[in-house]
Formats: C-alpha cells, sequence, structure tokens
C-alpha cells in the first residue's frame, strides 16, 4: 500500500485561541467553529460549551452532518465556542472541578500523589470571565444573534449550566444541562434558586433542557451488575439520582408564576453518566440551532 500524504486531521471550520483570564489569571483554550458562507442578518445563533476539549469535534460533527440537511434534521448553522484547557487530554480535572463548581466550594484531597489538593467553588469567576472576556472575543470576529445565546454543560458542567442560569439569568435564552451534578455538596446550588424564583429575569423564550442517562437512575448499567464495586455504585446512586433531581428541578421551574422559563428532561436509553456525553452533545446542538422549536414537556 502506498501512502501519498499523511497530515494530523483537524477539526473542520475550527480554530482555537488560548486566552489568559482576568479574573484568575489562568490560561483557557477556546475552540471555535465558524460557518462558511455569509451570516444572517441578524448573525448566527451559538452555544457556549463547558469541557471544551471534550466536546469540540463531536459538536463540529454533528452540525457538520446535520445543517445541510435542515428539513432532516430541523437544524441550521450556527456558532459553537466551546471553553477548554491547554492540554492534549480530554479533561483537566483538576481545573475543571474549581470553574465548575459553584460557590462557596470545599477542598479534597488530590487526585493522585504529588498534586495538589482538588477545590471547588469557581463558578463566579468561570461565568465573568465567559461573559466579559470570551463573548466579546466573538463578537469582535463573527456576527452573532444575542437572542440566540445558548450554554452547555454535562455533570459539573450541567450543575455550572444552572449556577449560571440563577445567577445570571438574561445570559443566555437556551440552557442544556445534561447529567447535573445537583446532589454535589449537599445540594449546594439551591441557596441560589430562592433568589431566581423571586425575580425571574429571564429572555423572552427561555428554555432549560435537562437529561441524563437511563443508568444514571437507580439501575446500573448491564457491564456493572455482579462487578466487584456493585454495592458501592448502588450506593452511589441513592445519593445521586440525576434523573429524580432533575425531573424535580424541571417541575418546580415549569410552576413559577408566569413561567418565566419552559423546562423540559429526557432519558436516554443505554447510556452511563460518562457514555451519554456524545448523545447530550447532539441533542445540545439541535436544541440550540432548531429552525422551529419544538415544545418542551
Amino acid at each position: 500500500m502506498t501512502t501519498q500524504n499523511s497530515n494530523a486531521a483537524l477539526i473542520g471550520g475550527t480554530t482555537f485561541h488560548d486566552v489568559v483570564s482576568a479574573e484568575n489569571g489562568a490560561t483557557y483554550r477556546i475552540f471555535i467553529y465558524r460557518p462558511n458562507g455569509d451570516a444572517p442578518k441578524e448573525g448566527w445563533p451559538v452555544i457556549y460549551m463547558t469541557d471544551g476539549n471534550a466536546v469540540i469535534g463531536t459538536a463540529v460533527d454533528v452540525i457538520r452532518a446535520q445543517a445541510d440537511y435542515p428539513s432532516g434534521t430541523n437544524v441550521a448553522q450556527g456558532v459553537i465556542v466551546t471553553i477548554g484547557y491547554p492540554v492534549d487530554a480530554a479533561y483537566d480535572p483538576l481545573r475543571r472541578s474549581w470553574d465548575l463548581g459553584v460557590p462557596p466550594g470545599k477542598t479534597y484531597p488530590p487526585f493522585y500523589e504529588n498534586t495538589p489538593p482538588v477545590k471547588t467553588g469557581g463558578a463566579e469567576d468561570f461565568i465573568t470571565f465567559i461573559e466579559y472576556q470570551i463573548k466579546p472575543m466573538v463578537e469582535a470576529t463573527v456576527p452573532i444573534d444575542r437572542k440566540r445565546q445558548a450554554l452547555f454543560g454535562h455533570s459539573f458542567g450541567g450543575l455550572f449550566v444552572l449556577y449560571s442560569l440563577f445567577t445570571r439569568p438574561s445570559a443566555f435564552t437556551t440552557w442544556i444541562a445534561a447529567s447535573p451534578s445537583i446532589y454535589w455538596e449537599d445540594r449546594a446550588i439551591e441557596q441560589f434558586y430562592p433568589a431566581f424564583a423571586a425575580a425571574p429575569d429571564t429572555n423572552a423564550g427561555a428554555a432549560l433542557y435537562l437529561s441524563c442517562g437511563a443508568y444514571e437512575t437507580e439501575n446500573l448499567a448491564p457491564f456493572q451488575i455482579g462487578a466487584p464495586d456493585e454495592a458501592e455504585r448502588l450506593a452511589q446512586k441513592k445519593v445521586t439520582l440525576n434523573d429524580v433531581l432533575a425531573i424535580e428541578m424541571r417541575d418546580r421551574l415549569n410552576n413559577l408564576p408566569g413561567r418565566p422559563i419552559s423546562a423540559s428532561f429526557e432519558l436516554y436509553s443505554g447510556e452511563t453518566h460518562m457514555s451519554v456525553l456524545p448523545v447530550a452533545v447532539n441533542r445540545a446542538i439541535q436544541h440550540a440551532f432548531a429552525i422551529r422549536k419544538v415544545p418542551s414537556d
């Protein structure tokens, strides 16, 4: 077999930019996908996504595969911005714990030997970074429709989406929280709910899409049954139960006077907390760039 050309495979239509945060002095890697052609007169819709390294490839593949066939997908073109870290791995566990954790946060033992303690609680700095550095950077080079801005996060990222909704309800219109860790730190997210419920200053048409995998519930995945840690996993599920907590959140939001935000929940068959990510990214793109809005439950 003769190989004529070998090069690194790139993500089509995507650039990355290393940006230093004015909030904490740390460097973030920002991936930006921009569609070909001219923007609509109102600008492109845009989605901002946490865990940028882990989601950028999937997100771009989703929109490239679907946006050219809108009659069969209901997906239009848009801009994808993912916020990650200058690492080759999918995640930087230490930094994401801080960035996505709601304040005041706590300190935990190191993940690995000879690494720093794990700290949470930096979500306010992180949403400020997105609002006052990343959004202006994107809008300086890409025409954006500010009425069609979405925020996506998974796990801790889903928790961050809820924190951002409760503390900056007009920052985005579409909110997508996949497998949100509502249980985390004795449900610390709850301290921010009352102020939001009392004055939910959301944008017109605001929607929250909650979701999780079928094996994030009280059920174990088939490959987990009979494993040495089966009892431990079952005990942990009694604490996390992402379906129960997300459905409870959906119902509370939908019962707010005037229904300032439409909340829905979707369960993904056959998926665990980690395997659900590509499915959730696919659905996030469909929600953020939908041509016709589909009524939620």
